[in-house]
């Protein structure tokens, strides 16, 4: 099944700057060849549900790995089952209303 996620995750316990910690989670989100759109406070991602959420541990684990000894995590998800949708099928549709 096709999913649409919005990924947040935050380390916590290791400072205010959390960009290297993001790079790092972007790489494991390229590297499982997920389509992604980084964005100001987290990364959409789109991709089949057992590929996306296999990648969501992997970023867990490497973030942990990286010394962050706790983690919280927001996920917003969305799936159909009526056609095919993009992201940019979805904000294409909201720019042509606008």
């Amino acid at each position: 099944m096709k999913v649409m996620v919005d990924l947040c995750i935050v380390p916590l316990g290791v400072g205010v700057s959390l960009s290297s910690y993001i790079a790092a989670c972007e790489k494991v989100l390229a590297d499982a060849g997920l389509k992604t759109a980084l964005h100001s406070y987290g990364t959409n991602i789109e991709g089949e549900w057992d590929e996306v959420f296999a990648a969501i541990k992997r970023c867990h684990e490497t973030v942990h790995a990286m010394g962050a000894p706790r983690i919280t995590t927001t996920v917003k998800l969305g799936t159909r089952t009526d056609r095919e949708q993009t992201m940019e099928d979805k904000i294409r549709s909201v720019q042509e209303k606008m």
